[in-house]
């Protein structure tokens, strides 16, 4: 639990650019891709207070060094490293997809939990109370947040999540947003073990004249939900 009386040091490398194969890519071909990454440095509490009293560079933590490797070259004074990766290609039908998790320096990367970003996922669908919404497609943009455990509690496949999720949602006419949000939210929390807790925003822009959007939000446990 967070403790704002406990003092917090961080040093960050924002957006570094770098092209990898992780993976297929939205056209499902083995091949690199770009990917951005952010790592945040966790230091152990007050590590920096040296060099912010002194103004000297030596008692920090030298930012070049933590795109090489971020334990390694923090000479110790690392507790954890945050590590949040973008693949703005992996998803076809969305704009970006992205993981985040923070990873203690006595576990490794297989055993710390991670945050699963997917956003603004496009999906034309009969949806709304209103005459001409029942006679025609409208879009409506969804971002859904997956809270995952560690892999011990099995895989999640992502595109094949936002296939299935596709697939369930596209033949629907529901009349309400949340009738919508809601169905994602069950499909997804009920995807995969490892899916511990899912949010899900849905957003219709073509819904108010004079706004940019309407939208629901809803975030439910797995274990609200009973498997089939």
């Amino acid at each position: 639990m967070f403790d704002p009386n406990a003092p917090t040091d961080i040093v960050s490398v924002d957006s570094l650019h770098l092209s990898a194969t992780l993976g297929a890519d939205c056209w499902g071909r083995m091949r690199p891709q770009p990917l951005v990454l952010t790592l945040y440095l966790h230091l152990r509490p007050g590590h920096l207070t040296s060099t912010g009293e002194t103004d000297n560079l030596a008692h920090s933590v030298n930012y070049g060094t933590i795109c090489k490797a971020a334990f390694l070259l923090a000479g110790g004074a690392a507790s954890a490293v945050r590590v949040v990766l973008e693949l703005p290609k992996r998803i076809l039908l969305a704009d970006s997809f992205s993981m985040d998790m923070t990873i203690p320096q006595s576990h490794s990367v297989f055993d710390s939990p991670r945050t699963t970003r997917i956003t603004n996922l496009t999906l034309s669908v009969i949806i709304g109370v209103n005459p001409p919404e029942r006679e025609a497609k409208q879009r409506v943009v969804t971002n859904i947040v997956l809270h995952e455990g560690t892999s011990h509690q099995g895989s999640v496949d992502h595109p094949a999540l936002v296939t299935h999720v596709v697939k369930r949602m596209e033949g629907t006419a529901y009349l309400t947003l949340e009738k919508f949000v809601l169905t994602i939210v069950r499909e997804v929390c009920l995807y995969s073990p490892r899916i511990q807790a899912a949010t899900v925003r849905a957003q219709k822009p073509s819904a108010l004249s004079f706004a940019h959007s309407s939208g629901v939000e809803i975030t439910r446990q797995r274990s609200a939900f009973k498997a089939a």
